[in-house]
């Protein structure tokens, strides 16, 4: 920006990690984060309530989050090979509830958190 309005759009660390920000002078706000793996982190919010809203993976995976900063939860991934995998629970106690498939089945699954098990599944035409 011009001298005194300058504002900072991007910091840069020593391990190659990028932060992009956005917003007025005194008022930026985290938007996106790019790790030297080809992950990318999308935010949302205002200064100081950036909460982590996708993040996607180099192989073109994208998971989903909803909540406050702080205690986002993923609630949906994405597989480049058109899967899609559905959560609920807390952050940290996310547990996969179903599961949809390209090939228009899908399998629901019940239980806790890393011990989820297929219950039920609908086969497509």
């Amino acid at each position: 920006g011009e001298r005194g309005a300058e504002r900072f759009v991007r910091g840069e660390f020593a391990d190659g990690t990028m932060e992009h920000f956005e917003g007025e002078r005194g008022a930026e706000r985290k938007v996106r984060k790019e790790f030297p793996s080809g992950q990318v982190q999308y935010y949302e919010g205002g200064q100081g309530a950036e909460r982590l809203v996708r993040s996607e993976l180099a192989d073109g995976t994208a998971h989903h989050f909803e909540g406050d900063k702080g205690a986002e939860r993923l609630v949906r991934t994405e597989f480049a090979d058109g899967e899609v995998q559905y959560y609920e629970g807390e952050k940290g106690a996310e547990r996969m509830v179903r599961a949809e498939y390209a090939n228009g089945n899908a399998a629901y699954y019940e239980g806790e958190s890393g011990a989820e098990r297929v219950v039920r599944m609908e086969l497509a035409d």
